[in-house]
């Protein structure tokens, strides 16, 4: 039961979940924020699928081109989008403000430390004329990724211990020491204030979990009165 529970505040793969949920709501929120973009329209989503913008019935839009950036191949079948390989922290394969957007979703909290994380910040903000980037927030009381509450708060021995002992959330059990404390240091999720260094100029927009900020959106350079 309590498992269910935890899946259905993250699994956004079910769309009945809260995260599915939040999701097309961001979505909704982004959509408005494009309507005072003219077309033709470039996107970039750094760490993005097709299948993400197939499940927000955004691939038809007529005038605009998707670009998906990540570390690894990407399948696309359709003609407005293309993918390229690449490191978040360093896109130097773009030009200042080639792109009219850069969209991310949960994807900055996995580049590294504080100090890569704001290499894909900057990243972002030089290469997109706009940018709208959501993360998890850190002080949510249920860790998204391994689902075990206030997991990002434990020692890492102590989260190592855990992950060579159980599955936990999206993780299979690791089979050594070394191989679990990887799978910890992949995630570091932020804090608000680390995202408004990282993005001093940004606009917040907040998703409600229980009253709780469960994540963050930053979004900047749009014509918002």
């Amino acid at each position: 039961m309590i498992s269910k529970f935890l899946k259905y505040l993250s699994d956004s793969r079910n769309g009945n979940s809260l995260a599915a949920k939040l999701r097309r709501k961001r979505f909704a929120f982004f959509k408005s924020l494009i309507l005072s973009v003219s077309r033709p329209l470039k996107i970039l989503d750094v760490g993005g699928t097709q299948v993400f913008w197939d499940k927000m019935g955004f691939c038809d839009q007529k005038g605009v081109e998707i670009t998906l950036f990540n570390i690894k191949e990407i399948k696309v079948t359709r003609s407005n989008f293309k993918h390229i390989i690449g490191d978040a922290r360093n896109m130097k394969k773009f030009k200042d403000k080639e792109f009219d957007v850069v969209f991310s979703n949960s994807v900055i909290e996995h580049v590294g430390g504080f100090n890569e994380q704001l290499k894909m910040a900057n990243e972002v903000k030089r290469v997109g004329k706009r940018y709208f980037l959501q993360t998890p927030n850190f002080y949510f009381p249920i860790e998204p990724h391994f689902l075990f509450p206030f997991f990002q708060f434990f020692p890492l021995w102590l989260k190592v211990m855990l992950v060579t002992n159980f599955e936990l959330g999206w993780f299979k059990k690791a089979d050594e020491k070394e191989t679990a404390a990887k799978m910890v240091n992949s995630i570091r999720l932020l804090r608000k204030r680390e995202l408004r260094e990282m993005f001093p100029y940004a606009n917040f927009y907040e998703e409600k979990c229980l009253s709780l900020t469960k994540s963050f959106v930053v979004y900047g350079g749009w014509d918002i009165h």
